[in-house]
Parts: structure tokens; sequence; C-alpha cells
């Protein structure tokens, strides 16, 4: 039985990306790799809308790995940072700066809300220099109002760092038009390759703002990141093989017509899943829904228990939480190599389950 992931990350990958993934690793330190490497990043570019003179740096690290890189190279104990803390990422970013001694205020929306202009408003003049958040909260599943955001930092003057790890390819954000200054993304979400790199992309404020930098990390310098990718190179040995994957993804989408009609793809695979799961016993938990990734609460079961129910029955997996949110919700991903026939396949699942009773 063909095997489902509708996980967040890591998700399922097209055939091509795949053989890649199964070739032998090359030799990276030539002009074959330099070119890919520059082409990676035209093509990051161009989907993320960052101004022409922006740049992407490939990190091999999680997505936190550079969530922490920004934030040193960023931020000192000079600065004062919102943070909006709606779950477990956005509590990752305060963790980040606790041990970096930035100083930071939390922004707390409602349980599975977004933020509201009341929630932003008692922080206006009051002399903070950044604003850090996971603009796709994947832990509950929320989406916060990107422009709503955009137009606070825009007139308070603040620094705008967007992790997008879950929300790049999936929801539309436009890095010039909303003066974002960093975007942060990943390899194992909506670019559906192996899991290992991170990237980062920064405008040209944040160039600039990185050559007043002096950050206590050789791996993490961000600077020295962009004096190799000058040339298309790394300053470290990259995971050579996941960068191979992604180059042979940016161009698929490029392809089959660029990031609005991805964007699109991902809307119509999550609105058909939200359609089907209506007769079912589930309460979505967001009020602002992403297209990546749908929260669910179940009105009877235990969440983990239905994730290892369709793991081991089903051969199906889902997103479990952990924590305080093990048994009450579980995460159903939109993103990767999924068509609208394998939610059928999940939701006859769950209705099986729901015929047996476990519903």
């Amino acid at each position: 039985m063909k095997k489902l992931n509708f996980t967040v990350g890591p998700v399922m990958s097209s055939d091509a990306v795949l053989d890649v993934g199964a070739e032998q690793i090359p030799y990276f330190r030539n002009s074959d790799f330099s070119a890919l490497m520059l082409e990676n990043e035209e093509l990051v570019k161009s989907f993320s809308g960052v101004d022409s003179s922006g740049r992407t740096v490939f990190m091999t690290c999680s997505g936190t790995g550079s969530m922490e890189a920004v934030v040193m190279n960023f931020f000192t104990s000079n600065d004062k940072v919102l943070i909006i803390n709606g779950g477990t990422f956005g509590q990752r970013f305060v963790e980040i700066c606790k041990i970096h001694q930035v100083p930071y205020s939390e922004i707390r929306p409602q349980f599975g809300c977004d933020i509201t202009d009341e929630d932003l408003a008692q922080y206006e003049g009051k002399h903070y220099t950044g604003f850090l958040v996971n603009i796709d909260e994947t832990s509950v599943g929320v989406l916060y109002n990107i422009e709503r955001i955009s137009k606070f930092c825009k007139a308070n003057g603040l620094f705008l760092v967007v992790d997008a790890i879950s929300s790049f390819l999936c929801d539309p954000l436009n890095m010039k038009e909303l003066d974002v200054a960093v975007m942060i993304t990943g390899s194992q979400k909506a670019l559906a390759c192996a899991p290992g790199i991170s990237l980062i992309t920064m405008s040209e404020k944040a160039i600039h703002r990185l050559k007043d930098s002096k950050v206590s990390s050789l791996y993490f310098d961000l600077s020295l990141a962009l004096k190799d990718g000058e040339r298309g190179q790394t300053p470290f040995t990259p995971a050579v093989g996941i960068l191979r994957q992604i180059n042979v993804r940016l161009n698929e989408i490029k392809q089959k017509g660029g990031v609005d009609v991805e964007i699109e793809r991902v809307h119509a695979l999550a609105s058909d899943f939200r359609h089907k799961i209506k007769s079912l016993p589930f309460k979505i938990v967001s009020k602002s829904l992403p297209n990546a990734v749908t929260a669910l609460t179940p009105l009877h079961a235990k969440a983990y228990d239905i994730f290892l129910k369709l793991q081991s029955e089903y051969n199906i997996w889902v997103c479990p939480n952990g924590g305080n949110l093990k048994d009450s919700v579980f995460r159903v991903g939109h993103i990767g190599y999924l068509t609208e026939k394998d939610n059928d396949v999940l939701i006859n699942a769950l209705e099986d389950l729901s015929r047996k009773g476990f519903l």
C-alpha cells in the first residue's frame, strides 16, 4: 500500500526530485555547482518578491538554525523586538532571543486567532526596533495577517523578520511590497525536498544592516554566506544533494506557471480537504486559515490516538502535536506532491474510523 504523507514536513516529493535524491553526490567546488546555486538564488528571489538587489543564502541546517542565525546577525542587546507568540514556533523565537539576550515583548493572540489592530496598538511609539513573526503558526494552523503587521512595522520603523517556513509558496507574500527585511524558509516544506537546507532571503535594507553586524559565530555569520554566495558557493560544505533537489523543484514551479500558480494549487487542495471533512466529528482550530495546513480538534477521540491509528492501519501520516496540545490537536498538511484523490484516501480512512466508533 502506498504511504501517504499529510504532514507539513518532510512532505511528498515529485518523482523528478526523488530521482535526484537517488543519485551519487557530485563534487561541488566547481563552475557547474556554482551555476546551479546562482540559478537557485535568482528563482527564490523571484518567487519571494524581494527587491532586485536583495540576496538569498542557503544554510545547511534546519529552519530553527536560520531563525537563530537571523536573530544573531541582525539584533543585539541594544534592540527591543516584538514577537508574536501564538504557538510552538512563536515560542521558539522567544527562546532564541532569550539565549542571545535580545530584549523582547510577546504579543499573545487568542488561541487559534489572528492578531488584531488592538493587539498591536499598545506597542505604537514604544521604541521597538524589530518584529519577529512565524507568519503561519503551524502548531495551531493560524495564518497571521501580514498586511496588518507590515502596516504597523512601516508606521513604527521596525525591522520586519518573517519566518515563512510553512508559508513560502503556499500563501502570498511579496517582500518588497510588504517591506519585509528578512524571510526564512526551508527545503522540506512547500519546496518538497529532503530536510536539511534552510533559506534566508534578505532585502537591500537587511544587507546594509548586516555590514555593521559583529556576530559571535563562524558557521552562522551571514556576511560569510553572502560573500561566498556571490560566486555561487557556500563557506562550508553544504547539503549538496538537497540543493540539487531544490533546483529541480524551483524549475518545476517555474515551468508550471510560477509562484501564483503554485499557491493556487495548494489553496485548491486545502479547500477540497476542508469541504470534505465537514461531515466528520472535527472542529477546525483556526479562525485565520493558511493554505499549508489545517489543524483539527477531534470532538470525541484523542488527537494522538488518531495519528497512531492512521499510521498503523491505513499507512497515512498526519502531523501530531506535542505538549499540552498532544491529545487535542492534530494537523493535516496540504503541501508537497499531493492530489485531491489523495485527500479522498484520507477522508475515506477517517470515515472508516468513524463507522467503527473510534471517532
